[in-house]
């Protein structure tokens, strides 16, 4: 690869990987607002706006597994849970710190928004952690497996494996440590998992698109990966 290309190809990495740290950092600070979708009156699904970017970081993470390779996107995984634990250690020393009797936000507001996020990022973390990577070496299983045809069956079979570990993981530990209640366990589970998957299979042609133009500006085969 010509260096003008590979200054490129690292540029978009680099991209991609503030594009997820984003998302995943944005989604930790605020799940605790939850709202109903009922597309045309078949299913309503009542979930947390913490999880809009998540499928955004799921399809980064296949984006980068097929483009760069499995090296670099554990990278960018591992890159977006420090992330994530230091804006919660940052939001803890400000949750601490007093308010002044001016301030738009009193100390009690302030807490109330955040002062559940250390607990919530642990928990999500922990479900993150697996999903992730458990999505990437899936999604490799299936690449070697079928030579690096069908995207689409990759793209889908990691995801929807992924993303009900990681439903099910954060929702039973936010309920393990009491931020949500039992009794909402399975809604959310039923309807987190199915958001999810709509997602997932409405992103297939987007992730084809994606990596088309990236195998035609760098000249990949099918398969291959830029090192």
């Amino acid at each position: 690869m010509k260096e003008k290309d590979k200054q490129l190809a690292d540029t978009i990495y680099l991209v991609l990987a503030a594009l997820f740290i984003a998302s995943l950092v944005a989604s930790n600070l605020i799940f605790q607002k939850f709202f109903y979708w009922e597309p045309f009156g078949i299913y309503r699904f009542e979930i947390s706006v913490g999880i809009l970017p998540y499928p955004i970081t799921f399809l980064i993470t296949d984006i980068l597994s097929e483009i760069y390779g499995k090296k670099k996107a554990n990278q960018v995984v591992i890159a977006g849970i420090f992330a994530s634990f230091f804006s919660m250690l940052i939001i803890l020393i400000a949750d601490f710190s007093p308010a002044i009797v001016n301030s738009p936000v009193d100390d009690k507001t302030f807490h109330q928004v955040f002062g559940l996020s250390p607990l919530a990022v642990f928990a999500s973390m922990l479900a993150y952690l697996f999903a992730q990577f458990i999505d990437i070496r899936i999604f490799h299983f299936w690449k070697k497996l079928t030579h690096g045809k069908h995207l689409w069956l990759r793209n889908n079979f990691s995801t929807f494996a992924s993303q009900f570990i990681d439903t099910f993981t954060v929702l039973f530990l936010l309920s393990s440590f009491e931020i949500l209640p039992w009794s909402i366990f399975t809604d959310l589970l039923i309807s987190g998992f199915l958001f999810k998957i709509i997602v997932a299979a409405l992103d297939t042609p987007l992730l084809y698109g994606i990596v088309y133009l990236f195998r035609k500006r760098f000249n990949l085969k099918i398969g291959e990966e830029i090192l």
